[in-house]
């Protein structure tokens, strides 16, 4: 099931090129849209049957029509995945020398919360004259409270699936300072339910600025699959309902500018595309 949040908040369910409105179904609160997710998604098999058959005219419209947001309002935390891909330590020591750990050294790291943006907002930049690139990744949200989880039984922790940007400034800082600049993190278009998605561990993964095809990858090449990189972060901290895991960028990473147009396909997920603004950037001192 595709779910997604759009407009003032409201919560719908996608169905090919159309939207309804089941707020009323699951006791929606669009004034607390992060609340009101964290229990659709503890209640979701008492809502499940309901939501699929909903059917409402009235309050079905056209996609093209509603504003989509953020399918995650807002986290807890954002655990993302560094050097995931063996192809992506490769591309980034040639260009950089900067890549000399995967992941299996370097094990996860934290972006900020207020990262978080959606489908339609553009991406920021934030500072001139600093390369600013686009990662492509697979993102999920976990649906309940998760610590010292085996990747064998992660599955039943995830609730669902989305695409995901990870925007990274290059530079000495740390990760988590560079990564982590309001409208950093876009995610969407909507949320696909984890039983809808066969096998997250084989799923093509493109990238495109403006009509220029930048990344295709696919999940299969992680260095941690989904289900590894969920057992990491378990074996650090508590998750929690809501927590938002990215998963890692493969090759072809490269700058953004402003005027630029950033798409992005996940195979059985969706796709969406954000436009890139310098108009507050500032100069760093």
């Amino acid at each position: 099931m595709k779910l997604a949040i759009f407009n003032n908040q409201l919560f719908g369910v996608v169905k090919g090129d159309t939207i309804t409105d089941v707020s009323d179904i699951v006791n929606w609160n669009s004034e607390s849209p992060f609340e009101s997710l964290v229990y659709v998604m503890e209640n979701f098999d008492a809502y499940k049957k309901d939501l699929e058959l909903a059917d409402n005219k009235e309050k079905t419209y056209n996609l093209a029509d509603v504003t989509l947001q953020a399918p995650v309002p807002s986290t807890g935390k954002i655990w993302a995945a560094p050097v995931n891909y063996q192809k992506h330590q490769e591309e980034m020591n040639k260009q950089f020398n900067n890549a000399p750990r995967t992941i299996e050294e370097l094990k996860l790291f934290l972006k900020s919360p207020s990262s978080l943006s959606g489908p339609e907002e553009p991406i920021r930049l934030p500072l001139k004259g600093r390369r600013t690139d686009h990662e492509a990744e697979l993102g999920f949200v976990v649906g309940k409270k998760a610590r010292n989880v085996k990747a064998s039984e992660a599955k039943d922790y995830i609730f669902g699936y989305f695409a995901l940007l990870d925007i990274s400034i290059r530079g000495n800082e740390e990760r988590t300072w560079r990564k982590s600049f309001d409208t950093f993190t876009p995610i969407g278009p909507w949320m696909v339910t984890a039983d809808e998605i066969e096998d997250p561990n084989n799923l093509d993964l493109k990238l495109w600025v403006n009509d220029e095809i930048r990344q295709d990858g696919s999940t299969k090449h992680l260095i941690y699959d989904c289900y590894k990189c969920f057992e990491a972060a378990t074996q650090n901290m508590t998750l929690y309902p809501g927590d938002i895991i990215a998963t890692g960028t493969p090759e072809g990473v490269g700058p953004i500018q402003d005027g630029d147009n950033v798409r992005i396909q996940v195979e059985n997920v969706g796709e969406f595309t954000v436009p890139v603004t310098a108009g507050d950037a500032i100069e760093e001192e």
